[in-house]
C-alpha cells in the first residue's frame, strides 16, 4: 500500500492551491461538501477567490453508506449508472428510494451551507472536493454547472483513482490532482494520515465568516 500523501485535508487544499497559481483573482471556488470545504476553504484563501458550497450527494445502493450508483446534484438533476443498475439488478423502487434520500440530503445541505443561489454563468470554476473514487459525484456536478452556463469548470482534487479521471477528462476543461493513483483497490482515505468523516456541524462552523 502506498503511503499517504497528505496530513490532512487542509494539507491537502494547501498542496492543491500551489498547482492552481494561474487562477489568483479569476475565478470562484466551488466546494462538495463534506470532505471538499476544508480542501475548498485552503484554495479560496491562497488564490484570493470567493468560495461558494454546492450540495451533490451520492444516490447510494441499498445495502451501503459508501458506493454509489448516481448521484443528485445542487439543482435537483439526478445522473443514474444505468449499466451498474443493470449489473445489480436494481429495482425501480430502490432506485427512487435511493435518488429520494439523495436530493433530502442535497436540499438539507443548500439550507446550511449555501448563503446564495449558485450563479456560475459566465465565470471559471475551480470545482474542489477532497477525492475521486469512481467519479459519479463530480461527473454529476461538472452536468449541472455546465448546464447553468459555467464558461470553464476546472476540477481540482488532492488525489483520485487515474481510470476516473480519464473518465473526467472529456468533461471538465481542467483537471488538476495533486495525488494520482491506480490500482485495483482506491479508498480516498488512503491519501491522508487523518480522515474521517465531517457532520454537517462541522461544516458550518467552518464557513462562518
Amino acid at each position: 500500500m502506498r503511503k499517504p500523501a497528505f496530513r490532512d485535508r487542509p494539507a491537502a487544499g494547501r498542496s492543491v492551491a500551489a498547482m492552481l497559481g494561474k487562477y489568483r483573482d479569476d475565478a470562484i471556488v466551488l466546494a462538495i461538501p463534506a470532505g471538499g470545504v476544508p480542501v475548498a476553504l485552503q484554495v479560496a484563501k491562497a488564490l484570493s477567490l470567493p468560495l461558494q458550497v454546492i450540495p451533490v450527494s451520492k444516490v447510494l445502493f441499498p445495502w451501503t453508506t459508501e458506493g454509489g450508483f448516481g448521484a443528485v446534484a445542487f439543482d435537483a438533476s439526478v445522473w443514474i449508472d444505468d449499466a451498474a443498475v443493470e449489473n445489480f439488478g436494481l429495482k425501480p423502487g430502490q432506485i427512487d428510494k435511493a435518488v429520494a434520500d439523495a436530493r433530502a440530503k442535497v436540499e438539507r445541505r443548500r439550507a446550511r451551507f449555501c448563503r446564495s443561489e449558485v450563479d456560475p454563468g459566465d465565470k471559471t470554476v475551480i470545482l474542489v472536493d477532497d477525492g475521486i473514487a469512481a467519479g459519479s459525484t463530480m461527473r454529476t456536478a461538472i452536468a449541472a454547472l455546465r448546464k447553468h452556463g459555467a464558461k470553464k469548470i476546472v476540477v481540482a482534487v488532492p488525489t483520485a483513482h487515474d481510470r476516473s479521471l480519464d473518465a473526467l477528462r472529456t468533461l471538465a476543461d481542467e483537471i488538476v490532482c495533486a495525488d494520482i493513483r491506480g490500482g485495483t483497490h482506491f479508498a480516498v482515505a488512503d491519501a491522508y494520515e487523518e480522515w474521517r468523516d465531517l457532520t454537517d456541524e462541522e461544516i458550518e462552523a467552518m464557513l462562518k465568516p
